[in-house]
């Protein structure tokens, strides 16, 4: 077993070689690639989005857009944030570093740690709040916003990489890295890399075509729906190779799935009774009366 780790720590990529930095050094201040990722997602989904609206069908106009995108970014980023501190790191809540600007761990954005859940319920929120305030149906609204998820995931989860942070367990795969952050110098799984394909291309490679190439738009739920099924799904299989909190390893002794999994099953099972739910209803402009929900 030492033989096979000893091989496996030698043939490792190291992660410091791959000459990846955390942003670009401006002089006067450095622009995170994790701060632009967050933008290239937000600008991509708004983009596309804004031609979703152009198709026939849409339940909400350019001005919806822009209110929503605007609110599900501060979803994101306050639920996110909240969200891995109540479900990770409670001690975000009431640890402080003096010596920095922002001294409010909670508030260092900077330092990484976003909750997957956390932005969902963040996100969930603001378009409840977009919807009622616009007249808008807020299950056709969450449809459409759902499409345009992935760019976000994708991007989110590249920064996470040259961030060199949430690597995954241990490995001998040929493809394994020793990122700098860890104690250990192990060789890890770059689970980032396979949340990046799960969570964001793979969740990109479906929900676009069901909208463009499909009449799921004209069903409301199954957009959303799928979406739930697809990103649970994906954090469900790509937490087996993450590497669990430390504080919460216990969790995967004990019950053999991690919190992001117990987190992620009850998304699964909503995500697919969405879709039941939708598919025994008639579509938009069927010329049926839905019954009542």
């Amino acid at each position: 077993m030492f033989d096979l780790l000893a091989v496996a720590t030698q043939n490792a990529i190291h992660f410091e070689d791959l000459g990846l930095t955390r942003g670009i050094d401006l002089g006067f201040f450095t622009l995170r690639f994790y701060s632009l990722a967050y933008l290239a997602g937000i600008m991509a989904a708004w983009w596309h989005l804004s031609k979703m609206v152009k198709a026939p069908g849409s339940p909400m106009a350019q001005r919806h857009v822009d209110d929503l995108f605007f609110y599900c970014t501060l979803g994101v980023i306050i639920g996110g944030r909240l969200g891995y501190a109540l479900f990770y790191k409670p001690e975000l809540f009431t640890t402080f570093t003096p010596s920095e600007t922002v001294s409010w761990d909670l508030l260092r954005l900077w330092d990484g740690g976003m909750s997957f859940h956390g932005g969902v319920i963040g996100t969930t929120l603001a378009i409840a709040w977009v919807s009622w305030r616009g007249k808008l149906s807020f299950l056709r609204a969450c449809d459409y916003i759902s499409v345009n998820v992935g760019f976000g995931m994708f991007f989110g989860r590249i920064a996470n990489f040259i961030n060199g942070e949430l690597w995954g367990r241990q490995t001998d795969v040929s493809w394994a890295m020793i990122f700098p952050s860890d104690p250990y110098g192990l060789p890890r799984h770059p689970s980032q890399l396979y949340e990046a394909v799960l969570e964001g291309l793979l969740v990109i490679a479906i929900m676009l075509p069901l909208f463009w190439r499909t009449r799921a738009r004209y069903r409301p739920g199954l957009l959303v729906g799928t979406f739930t099924v697809l990103i649970a799904s994906a954090r469900f299989v790509v937490e087996f190779f993450r590497e669990p909190d430390a504080e919460l390893a216990w969790m995967v002794v004990d019950t053999g799935l991690s919190r992001g999994q117990w987190l992620s099953i009850p998304l699964i099972l909503a995500g697919l009774a969405l879709i039941a739910w939708s598919l025994k209803r008639p579509a938009l402009g069927s010329g049926i009366k839905p019954a009542a929900a």
